[in-house]
């Protein structure tokens, strides 16, 4: 998939899904709010949970927030008002939550996914017995077998959810779907069962114990996001990923530094390209372990540059770095993503995903402006730095992609350091 087909996809589904958001909303207020008590009761536990799951997330974390997930799922399966208003309430209590923000790319695609099982579930919900207001009594359907098809739907939507999550992180890192595929349903286990648990007994409580129930249904969900909450340390890089970026300094492999320069001119190169905040985890990832596979050499390469090596021992070396990415204990959400970037470091940027684009291009930025390195500079300095965006310029036809050649340029023209630290 190609960067443009990828921005298409993602505007598609993003207007879709506003579309029908906005849909829902007009045709909830000509119609009106059944069940008027029950909507305010759910709608102020997604507000709350979403208000919950607005500070900042570690890199590589999988940004959901628990309680508003539970929350709108558990009120998709009342079945009150139908798919419309069931979409309404998630989307208006979600901004609510969020302070009326929409949040960035990360936040926008999951305000999508979220409104789409919104939709899924209440939609499947009609079909099952017990739905609508006539729910709140007890019944021949409210037994075992009702709350076990309440959980299999929720199944079938956690399920379609990693489907398009798949595709909306294909679409904007460029990755294989396979692999992002993987990735989601590798990490359905660590957030999918409380979630649904959750929602089946904040769906079915309140018909017995009234409304007021909610937050005790969730608090659960509020304890471990809490928990988590104490135990992450934002933009903290593994030990891992950290001794491995290090080897190659230590080894003599590369120049001292190096990965990490390349990690964070990669991250703000990402930044400026709009990357969601889980892709800039992967960039920063892939950016630290890129020259690994150099560890395999006898003999290090000067300045540890490979640009100038044939192209079939740039990927030899790009195969054997991807192939110890794999090993890296990385979120399962992002591990195998970093591990096809790092792979595919050699690779034609047409053929590469958006993050091994950034990664090569601010990799070869750093060789070009490191004493040694393939540019060789006398010294450090703007004029050296132009020199070497003019290089990556002229190798757009093949190796670098244009737009992250020039989102380079742009990250640099606002003051990002030319020289290498010593």
């Amino acid at each position: 998939m190609t960067a443009a087909s990828g921005a298409r996809l993602v505007r598609t589904v993003h207007l879709l899904t506003g579309g029908g958001a906005l849909f829902a909303l007009a045709w909830t207020a000509l119609h009106g709010i059944a069940q008027p008590r029950t909507a305010c009761a759910y709608g102020l536990l997604i507000a709350l949970g979403e208000a919950a799951g607005r500070r900042p997330e570690p890199l590589g974390a999988r940004g959901v927030a628990p309680v508003g997930a539970a929350g709108s799922m558990a009120y998709a399966l009342l079945g009150d008002g139908g798919v419309p208003q069931a979409v309404a309430l998630v989307f208006g209590s979600t901004l609510v939550g969020r302070a009326g923000a929409v949040g960035g790319p990360d936040r926008r695609d999951r305000l999508a996914r979220r409104l789409t099982a919104t939709a899924l579930v209440a939609g499947c919900r009609a079909a099952l017995p017990g739905a609508g207001p006539a729910a709140a009594a007890p019944g021949p359907a409210q037994g075992p077998s009702h709350a076990v098809s309440l959980l299999l739907l929720l199944v079938l939507a956690a399920l379609a959810d990693a489907v398009l999550a798949a595709a909306l992180a294909r679409a904007r890192t460029g990755c294989r779907h396979p692999a992002a595929l993987r990735a989601e349903l590798r990490a359905l286990p660590a957030t999918a069962p409380p979630i649904c648990a959750t929602a089946v007994v904040a769906a079915l409580a309140p018909a017995v114990a009234g409304p007021w129930v909610l937050p005790v249904c969730c608090l659960p969900l509020f304890a471990l996001r809490l928990a988590g909450a104490r135990g992450e340390a934002p933009g903290r890089c593994p030990p891992a990923v950290a001794s491995l970026a290090r080897a190659t300094d230590l080894a003599g492999c590369t120049p001292a530094g190096h990965a990490r320069r390349v990690a964070a001119l990669s991250r703000a190169v990402g930044r400026e390209l709009g990357m969601a905040e889980r892709d800039l985890a992967v960039v920063e990832y892939a950016a630290l372990m890129h020259d690994v596979g150099q560890l395999s050499l006898v003999d290090p390469v000067p300045a540890g540059a490979t640009e100038p090596l044939p192209a079939e021992e740039r990927r030899r070396l790009a195969r054997l770095g991807g192939s110890v990415a794999r090993l890296a204990p990385l979120d399962a959400a992002v591990a195998p993503v970093v591990a096809d970037a790092v792979a595919r470091q050699a690779d034609p940027y047409r053929e590469q995903p958006l993050a091994a684009r950034v990664v090569r291009t601010a990799n070869a930025y750093d060789e070009l402006t490191t004493p040694g390195g393939p540019g060789d500079p006398a010294r450090c300095g703007r004029g050296e730095s132009a020199r070497a965006l003019e290089r990556l310029r002229r190798a757009t036809a093949y190796d670098h992609e244009p737009r992250v050649v020039e989102a380079l340029a742009r990250v640099l023209a606002r003051g990002a350091p030319v020289c290498p630290d010593p």
